[in-house]
């Protein structure tokens, strides 16, 4: 693949900030027998200089990283399942009042959002281009068209059901690297007054916060309010309401307007300033923050090694898509982690991306507790250290990584 030159927004100069290495798809668990196939590319972030959005050098196909094996389910934990319950209560009060409401939501993965929607009686349609999950959604009684969203798509939608009153993402819209169809597209569905809302991964979290593992080829984007309003100005929309989100880290929600429809909330200029005073995108932030990275990984595998020469057992906890890009960055394989535990049945009895760390239930966890655990779901550490708190009575250790290594 040839690396990126120019913004796939607005076509400014684009500077690669971070390299992350050699990569597999980060949510192509794989069976045992499957490993000779598996497929690599070059994972690097980079900054365009004009609207400052940050984004993947390189892309995979989307055909390659949404297919019939693909393993993530958004309702995993009950954080998750809370927060989408609560971004459904929202859209039903405020949004999905009228006689004929409609909502679609844009890789809605397991329908736990439109689950409640449904629930609800109004009219919905999930679009999820993963045949698995989209059964998982189907079972939920939520209403799915089995394919990519885009203008066709967007299209055949409008005349089957109508104008839609909100168009929402959730950590999708980061995914699509045509923004140019992906707007084309909710401009021919969104009805004259609707709104567009996607909440994403933030470019603040991702280099203030040092969660360079939020980095890998599903994400394409990095946003923030600023190359938000960039974007939104391009399609005849604007940035019209900003939330923070505490889902993944730190993510920011995104609500678009039709230019002139809606007023501005006072968040859009609050957050626009913060970002101005913390610079993001600033040669010397970004170049800290590229070091700053690297500083993690040396941290991280010295750690690992001197661990495992003194005999310590060691596992890992959680294999989010981000543990993938952790371990293939820091060459951590099954000889200084043999084995990594997950909730979801459905990556139990594969293999960890490129690393090819077996994934095992977390009852295998449980058996004989290991001395030391690499929580790879650290956006989850209240809720699974919680949960596990007999590990910890044991005497034995959490090591977490973001925003640098340490043993709690």
């Amino acid at each position: 693949m040839t690396p990126l030159r120019t913004c796939r927004v607005c076509q400014g100069s684009v500077r690669q900030v971070l390299d992350l290495g050699r990569q597999p798809s980060a949510n192509a668990f794989l069976p045992p027998a499957a490993v000779a196939d598996e497929v690599f590319f070059h994972l690097a972030a980079g900054v365009c200089e004009t609207c400052t959005l940050l984004q993947l050098m390189d892309e995979t196909p989307s055909g390659l990283r949404y297919r019939d094996s693909y393993r993530y389910e958004a309702s995993g934990s009950k954080g998750a399942q809370a927060h989408f319950a609560r971004v459904a209560e929202h859209f039903l009060a405020e949004e999905l009042t009228g006689k004929d409401a409609f909502i679609v939501e844009i890789g809605c993965n397991d329908g736990v959002m439109l689950d409640s929607v449904a629930r609800a009686g109004v009219r919905h349609l999930g679009v999820e281009p993963a045949k698995g999950v989209a059964k998982l959604a189907e079972a939920r009684g939520v209403t799915i068209t089995n394919e990519f969203f885009g203008p066709s798509s967007a299209v055949d939608i409008r005349q089957l059901h109508g104008a839609a009153d909100v168009i929402y993402g959730a950590n999708t819209i980061c995914s699509i690297a045509d923004i140019t169809g992906l707007m084309r597209g909710v401009n021919t569905l969104l009805s004259a007054d609707g709104i567009f809302v996607f909440e994403e991964p933030y470019a603040g979290t991702v280099v203030t916060g040092r969660a360079f593992d939020q980095i890998y080829d599903e994400h394409v984007f990095y946003f923030s309010v600023r190359s938000v309003m960039v974007m939104a100005e391009r399609f005849g929309f604007e940035l019209v309401d900003v939330d923070h989100v505490a889902q993944h880290g730190g993510e920011l929600r995104y609500t678009l307007a039709r230019t002139g429809v809606r007023t501005p909330s006072p968040m859009v200029e609050k957050q626009r300033r913060v970002e101005m005073e913390a610079d993001l995108t600033d040669s010397d932030m970004l170049q800290r923050w590229s070091t700053a990275v690297h500083d993690t990984r040396n941290d991280l595998v010295a750690l690992l090694r001197g661990l495992r020469a003194d005999g310590r057992r060691i596992a890992g906890y959680g294999a989010p898509a981000k543990a993938t890009t952790v371990t293939n960055f820091c060459g951590i394989g099954p000889e200084l982690l043999p084995f990594v535990c997950d909730s979801t049945p459905g990556k139990q009895g594969r293999l960890m991306p490129g690393s090819h760390i077996p994934i095992v239930s977390p009852d295998a966890f449980r058996d004989e507790y290991p001395e030391y655990v690499v929580l790879f779901a650290w956006n989850h550490a209240d809720e699974i250290i919680a949960k596990e708190q007999a590990f910890r009575d044991l005497g034995n250790k959490w090591i977490l990584y973001v925003p640098d290594v340490r043993i709690i």
